[in-house]
């Protein structure tokens, strides 16, 4: 990730086809040692294409995968459900609450 990142940084600043020596130069000015292997790897991949047309179809790709999202509207209908018992859950909460809150020191602080 930090080789690619690097490389879209270059992107941005003009650069159209970064080379291995720009990307090293990149990361190493930040104290990131790189990996050959892995930039020799990203530049074999991405050698003649454009990273725009790239990104754009990575995230039409992205648009279909499931975020999990959509699962979370149930739990509200058994909230409404149940009417007035939850504003005496709320207030026996509030009760216990404020009785750990008079057993937090117990007389003595931590650095005395």
């Amino acid at each position: 990730m930090k080789h690619l990142a690097a490389y879209l940084l270059l992107t941005l600043g003009g650069n159209e086809s970064p080379s291995a020596k720009d990307i090293k130069g990149v990361l190493d000015s930040v104290g990131i040692e790189a990996d050959d292997e892995r930039l020799k790897k990203l530049l074999s991949e991405l050698k003649g294409k454009d990273i725009n047309e790239l990104i754009s179809e990575g995230s039409s790709k992205l648009a279909s995968v499931p975020s999990g999202g959509g699962g979370g509207g149930s739990g509200g209908a058994t909230g409404a459900a149940a009417g007035g018992a939850a504003p005496e859950a709320e207030k026996a909460e509030e009760k216990e609450e404020e009785k750990e809150e008079s057993d937090d020191d117990m007389g003595f602080g931590l650095f005395d």
